[in-house]
């Protein structure tokens, strides 16, 4: 059965879209070049109640963690973007309708309506965008923590106006006109490069050869790309090598860097937990460390109440801290993950997306996730994309000394809305 293929794409930390709740009956816009287009602008100033944003920033963050159990069941190191994967979910929310849109809206734990989604994303995503005025890099270039949003239509091809301007309105994603069926290669390595260009190099080749075909339609791409320092930074001198104590027994040699320092702890069953705030100490990561042999006990408990919780109960201490440096990449694909959570018929022939084109006959072919991370005495570096194919048919005494030399859990969030960006674990830094 011939199918049209839809592709959407997305990085890093963290923003979800979607189009308002059109229906068939709605007309196409075309432009001068016969292609249909939105001539809306963003909204830059979007009237999103308090309330509203923190029933987003609450249902993603719900999502985040039922995603990292799900995930963790996989061996290994694990990183990914809740915010990236829930932005390209969102994407192809948009044009959801129903069984499909209350499966995906249960899943993603979208409470809000779509014409409220929409612009409370929008809302949290300029937030996010205004972090780190004058904090510093990892490197010369300063904080950053930068979003892009490209959307790629098949020459030709009618998307419904509705949905293109909710993408325009809410992510100043503009549609750029491609030759999927002629030139489908040529369009991969070009949506490839954006991808690769938005976030400084670190994710590479994230559609791979034979995803995008004559029958790709639509690709909705967005980037995410976060590099911040620590506001207390590691002293290099004070890194030495050191045992790390995996889950299955062994001990590894890994860098460890070491501080004597004012953070943010909390201790709780099973666990501790150190907040290492980023310059400027508007976004953080906080490293959770279940107690010894209790690894997979506090994993199968952790949840968006449970975090929410400890982050409350942080406190500043002085804690001699010891950590390992460590840098690695994942990969996967969600499709399994994302049926098991409770969205299946989006995956199925019994799909509706008919709020993409007005006639439906698109379902979901794959969620492929693709995430870096680095982390040294300087501050970490990271960044996220999510593919999503749719088809159709001298100090003061310290209070505490923690040393983090086994297996642990650690989330990249913004500190005034509590939105997770990043979330992963480390089982073991050498590999």
């Amino acid at each position: 059965m011939r199918r049209t293929i839809i592709v959407t794409l997305l990085f890093a930390a963290s923003l979800l879209l979607g189009a308002a709740c059109g229906d068939a009956a709605e007309t196409e816009r075309p432009d001068q070049a016969g292609f249909v287009s939105s001539d809306v602008q963003r909204v830059l100033s979007p009237v999103v109640p308090a309330s509203e944003g923190e029933e987003l920033v609450a249902g993603s963050n719900e999502f985040a963690f039922d995603l990292y159990r799900a995930l963790a069941t996989e061996d290994g190191n694990l990183f990914y973007s809740p915010y990236s994967i829930s932005l390209a979910l969102a994407m192809t929310y948009a044009g959801a309708r129903g069984e499909t849109e209350q499966e995906m809206a249960d899943t993603l734990h979208f409470t809000l309506p779509q014409d409220r989604l929409h612009p409370a994303f929008n809302g949290l995503d300029l937030e996010l965008a205004s972090r780190g005025q004058g904090a510093e890099g990892t490197d010369e270039e300063g904080f950053r923590l930068n979003i892009a949003n490209a959307i790629w239509g098949q020459e030709g091809y009618s998307f419904l106006e509705r949905f293109l301007d909710t993408l325009a309105e809410n992510y100043g994603a503009g549609l750029r006109i491609v030759d999927f069926e002629r030139e489908a290669e040529k369009a991969r390595v070009t949506i490839n490069d954006w991808v690769a260009d938005e976030t400084e190099g670190k994710i590479r080749d994230l559609i791979p050869p034979g995803v995008i075909d004559d029958l790709t339609r639509l690709v909705l791409t967005n980037a995410i790309y976060f590099n911040a320092a620590w506001l207390s930074p590691f002293q290099e001198p004070n890194t030495e090598d050191g045992p790390f104590h995996t889950l299955d027994g062994r001990e590894v040699q890994v860098p460890m860097m070491s501080q004597l320092a004012s953070f943010g702890y909390a201790e709780g069953e099973g666990y501790q937990a150190v907040e290492l705030p980023y310059d400027g100490e508007e976004l953080s990561m906080v490293v959770l460390l279940p107690d010894a042999g209790e690894f997979e006990a506090f994993e199968g408990r952790l949840n968006a109440d449970l975090f929410s919780s400890l982050a409350e109960d942080l406190t500043r201490r002085q804690v001699v801290l010891t950590m390992p440096r460590f840098k690695y990449e994942s990969t996967f694909s969600l499709s399994d993950a994302l049926k098991e959570l409770g969205m299946p018929t989006a995956f199925t022939e019994f799909a509706d997306f008919s709020g993409m084109n007005g006639e439906g006959g698109l379902y979901i072919q794959d969620v492929l996730h693709k995430a870096f991370v680095s982390v040294d005495e300087k501050g970490t570096e990271a960044a996220a994309a999510t593919a999503v194919v749719v088809g159709t048919t001298s100090a003061p005494s310290p209070d505490v000394e923690l040393t983090i030399d086994r297996p642990f859990v650690f989330l990249i969030r913004d500190i005034q809305t509590g939105a997770v960006l990043f979330a992963g674990r480390v089982l073991d830094p050498t590999a």
